[in-house]
């Protein structure tokens, strides 16, 4: 049977996974950048707890998509080079994932942040109408 390296080296090859995905996938830098966007959002309209929550929630469930669609995209170029249909659909529907969890997110942060951000502009009125 073979012999599982330490936990502190598991956490690290997971750090490095990261790290590597960040580096070199630029819809992991874009979704990263939205993150740090979304903080500082939050900041300044002072957001509840419970809406860090879901914000933090949707930062990692769309980082994590990311990070399984890259090793999805990975492990197809790795298995062939050749452009095969269940390759495409492999990729794409990882990508898809992706995809519909960061639209669901914009939704979710409209409902968080737009009536705030219309009552800091003083355009209030546009939320009963």
């Amino acid at each position: 049977m073979e012999k599982k390296d330490p936990l502190h080296r598991s956490f690290g090859y997971a750090f490095e996974g990261i790290d590597t995905c960040i580096k070199k996938e630029r819809n992991m830098k874009i979704h990263c950048m939205m993150a740090i966007f979304v903080i500082i959002a939050g900041m300044i309209c002072k957001i509840s707890v419970i809406e860090w929550c879901i914000c933090f929630i949707l930062f990692g469930l769309i980082m994590a998509l990311e990070l399984v669609n890259t090793a999805v995209e990975a492990t197809v170029d790795l298995i062939t080079e050749e452009r095969k249909p269940l390759a495409k659909i492999a990729k794409d529907t990882a990508a898809g994932a992706v995809l519909i969890a960061a639209i669901m997110a914009a939704v979710v942060g409209c409902i968080i942040f737009l009536p705030k951000v219309l009552v800091m502009i003083g355009m209030q009125n546009f939320l009963f109408m």
